[in-house]
């Protein structure tokens, strides 16, 4: 990169730490940091919804899915509609009214409320792992895409810059911080998709006609995708609007009910088909790039990283000065994730696990100090992890579906069926988010030889499990409660 690209973007990160320093001064108790004060503005949580859902992980990811099947990856986003407004008609209403009458920070502290402390300490252990695990993914994104385009630059020294960047200003800001970053980075990334790489990368690989001739018919199809590909993003994605720790934040931190629906609604929309075509059109045209040889030093597309390919484009076609406005567009797209999530990890371990233990309960100034010592060492353990990964979609998947096979069914009987016991809640819990891990690590072989079907993902097995050991349990114990009561009454 030039120098004049460095500038700019050494600036905006300047400037996005300049907002944590702000608001670092703003905090004055741990709600201000988790849920900056419960008055936010429907846009303001809209965009950062949809700037953290998307983020840079599935940013980049989308251009990986372009790179390798066309405009039919954009269907992985639309599972992000439909559980966007699925849970802005079905559990806002119930959440928004919750979260502000309780003063609540967290999505475990629901379970709190409907089970008992035992079963609230377990989502808040699952909650915090599975957000160590996002965060570690979109701060190995932030690595790829820069050591794609700076020069000299190795993926473990990005992976540390990057990952103190969104340290350092995400624990010293808190929500309100993130929030109003994201809304920031998510506007950059838009004006630097549409108005930068879409249409320098068009012109570059030489238009429509050249797309027709360098990609098979299948990328430019809609139908280029298998039945269970959809069924597996639907499973893993759709589940997360109604269990993800940075949304309940932003459900807790919108004005009220009205506001926080109207964020979600927003979310969606923006989230497809605004952001999932950008993304795989973006791959798409990687594709092509780097099959017309583009690329130095690439010769053969099909064995690159196909997550490599957006950056390679970029660092490819783009002039001085473009170069380090649309690098900070999707530095932008990545660090509103990876800061949500620390948030959401932060808030889930100080919260849900170490305030369980506590003898004596913390001024908010210790609580505040608490949070962001915690928030610090939470983020540098996602440093870690990034580095011992490998792919970008894959790290986010594994950790959303260990949270999905884990949390789906308890949260959902706890808002929507009365029968709910807090036994079944945490044995449902233990063995769905179980079984997703085991059989993860196992490739879906179990026992004797026996091997799962290779097309569904492992938390489909796990959310069957979640939902046959909490049916099962909670009936057991409706039944015998009624059966005590039929005793008693005669």
């Amino acid at each position: 990169m030039h120098i004049i690209d460095y500038v700019i973007f050494v600036v905006y990160m300047l400037a996005m730490l300049g907002v944590g320093v702000y608001f670092f001064n703003k905090n004055k108790t741990a709600e201000d940091f988790y849920v900056s004060g419960r008055n936010m503005s429907s846009w303001h949580i809209g965009l950062s919804v949809v700037a953290t859902d998307v983020g840079g992980g599935f940013s980049i990811g989308l251009g990986g899915l372009g790179f390798t099947m066309g405009i039919s990856g954009s269907w992985m986003l639309f599972t992000g509609l439909l559980g966007a407004w699925l849970s802005a008609v079905f559990l806002i209403p119930k959440v928004s009214a919750l979260g502000h009458k309780y003063k609540f920070f967290t999505f475990p502290q629901i379970f709190g409320h409907f089970y008992n402390a035992k079963v609230a300490l377990l989502a808040g252990i699952i909650s915090a792992i599975g957000y160590v695990g996002f965060t570690s993914s979109q701060v190995l994104a932030g690595a790829k895409l820069a050591s794609a385009t700076i020069d000299g630059l190795d993926i473990q020294t990005a992976l540390i810059v990057m990952g103190l960047i969104a340290v350092v200003y995400t624990s010293i800001g808190g929500l309100k911080a993130v929030i109003y970053t994201d809304t920031i980075q998510w506007l950059v990334l838009i004006c630097g998709l549409v108005f930068i790489g879409i249409p320098i990368a068009y012109n570059a690989v030489g238009g429509y006609e050249a797309i027709k001739e360098t990609l098979a018919p299948e990328y430019l199809s809609l139908t280029n995708v298998s039945w269970y590909q959809l069924l597996n993003w639907s499973v893993t994605i759709i589940p997360i609007w109604f269990v993800g720790m940075t949304l309940y934040q932003r459900i807790y931190a919108s004005k009220g009910e009205k506001e926080a629906k109207k964020a979600w609604l927003i979310a969606g929309v923006f989230e497809w088909p605004i952001m999932a075509f950008m993304g795989v059109i973006l791959g798409m045209l990687a594709k092509v790039a780097a099959t017309k040889g583009m690329f130095v030093g690439i010769t053969d597309a099909a064995s690159m990283d196909s997550e490599m390919g957006l950056p390679i484009l970029l660092a490819t076609i783009l002039p001085v000065g473009l170069m380090g406005l649309m690098l900070s567009s999707y530095f932008s797209a990545i660090l509103s994730t990876a800061d949500s999530c620390l948030m959401a990890a932060s808030g889930n371990i100080v919260t849900d696990i170490i305030a369980k233990f506590s003898k004596k309960e913390l001024t908010h100034k210790k609580e505040l100090q608490l949070s962001q010592i915690v928030t610090l060492l939470v983020g540098f353990f996602a440093i870690l992890l990034a580095s011992q990964m490998q792919n970008v979609l894959e790290l986010m998947l594994y950790s959303y579906a260990f949270m999905v096979s884990g949390l789906f069914v308890p949260v959902i009987g706890a808002l929507f069926w009365e029968k709910s016991h807090p036994i079944a809640a945490f044995w449902s819990m233990l063995c769905g988010g179980a079984t997703t891990i085991i059989l993860i690590i196992a490739d879906k072989k179990l026992p004797l030889g026996i091997k799962l079907p290779e097309n569904l993902d492992a938390n489909i097995y796990g959310i069957s499990v979640s939902l046959i050991l909490f049916v099962t349990i909670s009936l057991y114990y409706y039944n015998k409660k009624e059966k005590q009561n039929g005793i008693q009454t005669n």
